[in-house]
C-alpha cells in the first residue's frame, strides 16, 4: 500500500495563504512541528549577479547539440571541452563546438588539453611526449576565432595523474616538486606561442591545501601564476566543505600577497545531483554567492549539458532550473538557510533588480514546509504591496520532458511594517526547485492561479510481482544514478513481471499517466497497462542510455471518481519503474509567459500600476526594443499563441515574421521543446504570451521514406519501428548517394522541415568512463537553395525515431528537398513532415 507521505495531492503541494502572509511572525522561537525557516535579505548586497555555475564538462558535443534554442537561454558563461581532434572521446572539440557555443552568448571555453590522449587515466608517455602536443594545441587555440575567449587547463587532476600528490611527505615532496617544474614547462610553452594566453590550474580532484599553499608559492616566485584558480568539487561532501575550501584558499592568497584569482570550479556534482532541480539549487547557490565559476562534472554522454537537455532541444526540469537562475538580474543579496552547509537540506539564492523592480528567489533541497521570509523590501522600489508568483520546476528524469514551470500561486500581499513579506510553501517536494518572484502590486488582482489536482505513487511502495527494488544514488553513493525516493522497481524480466499501484481519482474524467522508467533493452521495449484488471494497452517505452538513465513516458486514460488498480505489466524486453504521476486534465495545456521575466535587449521599461492578468506588470517596448519568450511545445505541430498587449505587435519565430493582434490567437507551428519567440513593437505594453494547445498536425504535409526516389545505395529497409514499416538507410557516404523528396506547398513561405530519424553511431574508445555516442550529419538541400548541413545527435538505438526541426523556405507548389553526405554516413530517415509556421 501506498504510504500517504508518498502519495501526496499536489493541489495542496502550495498552501500559500499570501493575502495573510504579513501577519506571520518573522522572528521567534520554533517548535519542532514549525515550517523551516529561509530569510532573504534585500538590504543585504553581494555585488552583481554572475551566472557562473551555469557551465558543464562537454556539455556540447557538435554544432546543433544541444539546439541553439536549448542554449541561448541559459546564458552560458563557461564550459569545457577537449582539444579538436584529441582521442579521449569521439566528439565535443573546442573549436568545433565553439561557433555554436559564442552565437548563443556563450562566454570562455576551457580547453582540457591533456585530452589529447586516448587512455582514462591518461597514458603516462613522459613529459616529452606532451610538449609537442601542447605546442599543437596552443597553435590551433591561438589562430581560432574567439581566441582570445580560450582557456588553457594543460593538466587534469594531477594529484593522481602522472603525480602522486595526495601520498606521505616524503613521496609528496619529491612529486609535487616533478610538477611544479612540469607546470612551469608546460606554461611558459603556452605563452611562447600565445603571449596573451589564459591558462586555469592546478586542477586537481579536490581541495587539498598543503599542495596549494607550494603551488602558489611557487607559481608567484617563478612568474608562472595562473589567470584562472581551479580544482574540482565530486562528492556529497563538496554541499559541507565547499565554503570552508574556498575561504581557506581566499585566506591563503592574502598570506602569500596574491591578488584574487578568478575561481573556476571546473567539476562539479555527481550523478545524483544532475537533472534534479532540488539538489541543483544546493550547488549554485554555494558558487553564486562566493561569485565562483563551475562546469558540472561530464559522468555519461556529451552533448546534453551534464544531463539537462533531453535529445536536442527539450527541457527536463533542471533545465528549467538554470533558465529560471539565467534571469536573475541585478546583484544577488544574502540568504540564510535553516542549516547552512549541510547536505541535502533547504537552500537558495535571490536577486534584487532595482531598475526592474523585481527580487527573485530560488530555493529547494528539502522536502515539507517552508516560510520564505523576505526582509528590507524598499518602499521606494515596491510600494506597500507586491505580487508573489510562486513556481515549481520538478524533477523529470534525465531523459524526462518537463512542460513550463507549473504556477502554484500569484497573490497580491502587503509589506509588512517591519519592511518583510512572508511567503508560505507547504509540502514542498524535495526534488523540486522553487521560484518566488516579488514585483510591486498595481491596481486591481491578478489573474487566480488554477493547478489541477495530482498525485504521484512510487513504484517501490506498489505490489510487486517477480521484480526486485534497488537503491540509486544518495549521499553514500553519490554517483548512482538519480531516483525518485532514492529506488526503482527492476528485474521486471519474467513473463509474470508487473507492478500494481493503487490509486485514488476524485472525479471522473481524463488523467495524464507520467511514467519515469528506465529501459534497458537496447531498443524500444514495452509494458501493458490496465485498469482494475481490465483489457490491457500497450505503452512503449524510447530507448535510453541505460536503465537507471530516468526518461518519463507520457500517456493518458480515462478513470472513474474513487480507487483504481494500475498494472504495468511486462510486455517485450524489459523496463524498470521508478514512479507515476497522475494529473487531472482540465483541457489542452496552457501556459502564460510574463513579459516582464523574458529576455531583453534595447531599453524598455516596466509597468507595474497594475496588477491584473498575470499580477507581474507590462514589459513596454518602443522601437529598438525587444523581449524573447522561451516557449514550450510538447510535441511538433500548431499551437494557439495569443499576445496580451495594449497594441499590435511583431512575433519573430523559425525566421519568420507574423503580426499580433492584442486578444487575437495565431496558429503558429512549434517545434518539440523549447521555441524563442522573439516581440518588437512600435510601442506596446505587454504583460503576456499566452501558449495554448496540444500540437495540431492539421494541415501539416507528411512525405513516408517510401516516397523519396533514392540514389547511389541508398535503400528502402524494412523495420516494424518506422512509421509505415520501412527507413531509408545506407544513405550518404557518396557524393551520389541520395533522397530526393518532392513535396507539394499549398502557399509559399517559411516551413519548419520535421525529419524523423534514427542513428546509434557510437565510437569504442577504450575506456567505459562515458557513453561515447557520436552525432551524424546531413545535407539538406531545398530546390536551389544552398545545401544546409545539420547535426542529428544519436537516438540511443537503431530503432529509436526521434525529431529534429529545421526552418525551411518553400515556394508554392512542387519543391524538392534532397539529403545526403559526400563524406560521411547519414541517419536513418523514416519520414518528414514540414508545417508552415504561419498556419
Amino acid at each position: 500500500m501506498i504510504t500517504p507521505a508518498r502519495t501526496r495531492s499536489r493541489t495542496a503541494l502550495l498552501t500559500a495563504v499570501l493575502a495573510l502572509a504579513a501577519l506571520l511572525p518573522t522572528v521567534g522561537s520554533a517548535s519542532a512541528a514549525d515550517p523551516q525557516r529561509l530569510t532573504v535579505d534585500l538590504a543585504a548586497s553581494e555585488g552583481p549577479v554572475t551566472l557562473g555555475a551555469n557551465g558543464a564538462l562537454y556539455g556540447l558535443s557538435d554544432d546543433g547539440v544541444p539546439s541553439d534554442a536549448a542554449l541561448e537561454p541559459l546564458k552560458l558563461t563557461s564550459i569545457s571541452q577537449k582539444p579538436d581532434g584529441g582521442a579521449q572521446h569521439p566528439n565535443g572539440d573546442a573549436i568545433a563546438v565553439s561557433k555554436s557555443f559564442f552565437r548563443n552568448g556563450g562566454g570562455e571555453i576551457n580547453v582540457m588539453m591533456q585530452d589529447i590522449y586516448a587512455k582514462w587515466p591518461y597514458e603516462d608517455l613522459g613529459i616529452d611526449d606532451y610538449l609537442p602536443k601542447v605546442d599543437k594545441i596552443t597553435k590551433e587555440i591561438a589562430s581560432a576565432p574567439n581566441s582570445d575567449r580560450f582557456v588553457y587547463i594543460p593538466f587534469n587532476e594531477p594529484d593522481f595523474i602522472w603525480y602522486k600528490l595526495n601520498g606521505p611527505q616524503a613521496e609528496y615532496e619529491v612529486e609535487r616538486d616533478r610538477f611544479l617544474a612540469h607546470w612551469k614547462l608546460v606554461y611558459n610553452r603556452i605563452r611562447a606561442i600565445d603571449p596573451d594566453a589564459r591558462i586555469a590550474g592546478p586542477n586537481e580532484t579536490g581541495y587539498y591545501p598543503r599542495f596549494l599553499r607550494d603551488f602558489l608559492t611557487f607559481a608567484k616566485r617563478e612568474n608562472v601564476m595562473p589567470q584562472i584558480m581551479t580544482w574540482h568539487e565530486l562528492s556529497s561532501g563538496s554541499l559541507r566543505d565547499f565554503q570552508a575550501h574556498y575561504d581557506n584558499y581566499r585566506s591563503l592568497e592574502r598570506e602569500l600577497g596574491i591578488d584574487p584569482l578568478k575561481i573556476n570550479i571546473d567539476e562539479y556534482a555527481n550523478r545524483r545531483d544532475l537533472s534534479v532541480p532540488g539538489q541543483l539549487v544546493q550547488w549554485v547557490s554555494m558558487f553564486e554567492r562566493n561569485k565562483v565559476y563551475a562546469n558540472m562534472a561530464y559522468w555519461d554522454a556529451a552533448g546534453n549539458m551534464s544531463g539537462h537537455v533531453v535529445r536536442s532541444n527539450i527541457p527536463n526540469g533542471g533545465w528549467w532550473f538554470f533558465r529560471w537562475y539565467a534571469g536573475l538580474t541585478g546583484d544577488t543579496v544574502k540568504v540564510a538557510p535553516p542549516q547552512p552547509n549541510t547536505i541535502d537540506t533547504l537552500q537558495g539564492l535571490a536577486s534584487l533588480d532595482t531598475s526592474r523592480r523585481q527580487a527573485q528567489v530560488l530555493l529547494g533541497g528539502s522536502a515539507g514546509d517552508s516560510d520564505v521570509v523576505v526582509k528590507n523590501v524598499p518602499r521606494s522600489v515596491f510600494g506597500r504591496t507586491v505580487t508573489a508568483t510562486v513556481a515549481e520546476a520538478a524533477w523529470s528524469g534525465y531523459e524526462g520532458q518537463h512542460a513550463t514551470p507549473q504556477v502554484l500561486a500569484r497573490t497580491k500581499v502587503k509589506v509588512a511594517d517591519d519592511g518583510s513579506v512572508t511567503v508560505p510553501l507547504r509540502g514542498m517536494r524535495k526534488m523540486s526547485a522553487y521560484r518566488i518572484v516579488l514585483t510591486p502590486g498595481g491596481a486591481g488582482s491578478p489573474s487566480p492561479v488554477s493547478v489541477p489536482w495530482s498525485a504521484s505513487y512510487e513504484a517501490e511502495e506498489a505490489a510487486i510481482t517477480d521484480g526486485k527494488v534497488y537503491t540509486q544514488g544518495t549521499v553514500s553513493n553519490a554517483n548512482g544514478y538519480a531516483a525518485s525516493g532514492t529506488k526503482d522497481v527492476g528485474s521486471l524480466n519474467q513473463a509474470t513481471s508487473k507492478v500494481d499501484f493503487t490509486v485514488s481519482v476524485p472525479k471522473s474524467g481524463t488523467y495524464d499517466l507520467a511514467i519515469l522508467y528506465g529501459n534497458q533493452s537496447g531498443g524500444p521495449a514495452t509494458q501493458k497497462l490496465s485498469v482494475d484488471g481490465g483489457a490491457p494497452a500497450t505503452v512503449s517505452y524510447p530507448s535510453t542510455e541505460n536503465w537507471t538513465y530516468r526518461a518519463k513516458k507520457d500517456v493518458s486514460l480515462r478513470l472513474s471518481a474513487g480507487t483504481h488498480v494500475l498494472s504495468l505489466a511486462k510486455g517485450d524486453a524489459e523496463v524498470t519503474l521508478d514512479r507515476i504521476d497522475l494529473t487531472a486534465r482540465t483541457g489542452p495545456p496552457t501556459a502564460s509567459y510574463e513579459a516582464t521575466l523574458a529576455d531583453i535587449s534595447g531599453r524598455p521599461s516596466y509597468d507595474y500600476s497594475s496588477s491584473a492578468g498575470t499580477g507581474t506588470g507590462a514589459l513596454v517596448l518602443r522601437s529598438g526594443d525587444q523581449a524573447v519568450f522561451d516557449v514550450y511545445a510538447p510535441r511538433d505541430g500548431y499551437f494557439s499563441v495569443v499576445s496580451r498587449a495594449s497594441a499590435p505587435v511583431r512575433l519573430g519565430l523559425h525566421g519568420e515574421t507574423v503580426t499580433a493582434r492584442p486578444g487575437q490567437p495565431l496558429r503558429l507551428y512549434l517545434e518539440a521543446g523549447n521555441n524563442r519567440i522573439a516581440m518588437t513593437a512600435g510601442r506596446a505594453a505587454v504583460r503576456s504570451l499566452d501558449v495554448s494547445g496540444d500540437g495540431s498536425t492539421a494541415g501539416v504535409l507528411s512525405y513516408e521514406g517510401a516516397s523519396a526516389v533514392l540514389a547511389g545505395g541508398a535503400k528502402l529497409v524494412d523495420s516494424v519501428h518506422a512509421s509505415a514499416g520501412s527507413y531509408i538507410g545506407s544513405l550518404g557516404n557518396s557524393p551520389s548517394s541520395t533522397a530526393d523528396f518532392t513535396v507539394t506547398a499549398p502557399r509559399s513561405g517559411r516551413y519548419l522541415l520535421v525529419v524523423h530519424y534514427a542513428h546509434n553511431d557510437r565510437r569504442d574508445n577504450g575506456h567505459a568512463y562515458n557513453t561515447d555516442i557520436v552525432s551524424r550529419t546531413a545535407d539538406i538541400t531545398v530546390g536551389g537553395a544552398a545545401p544546409r548541413k545539420v547535426t542529428f545527435k544519436n537516438t540511443w538505438s537503431w530503432d529509436d525515431y526521434w525529431t529534429l526541426g529545421v526552418p525551411v523556405d518553400l515556394k508554392k507548389g512542387s519543391n524538392k528537398v534532397t539529403f545526403g553526405n559526400a563524406t560521411a554516413w547519414a541517419p536513418n530517415i523514416d519520414r518528414i513532415e514540414l508545417g508552415r509556421v504561419i498556419g
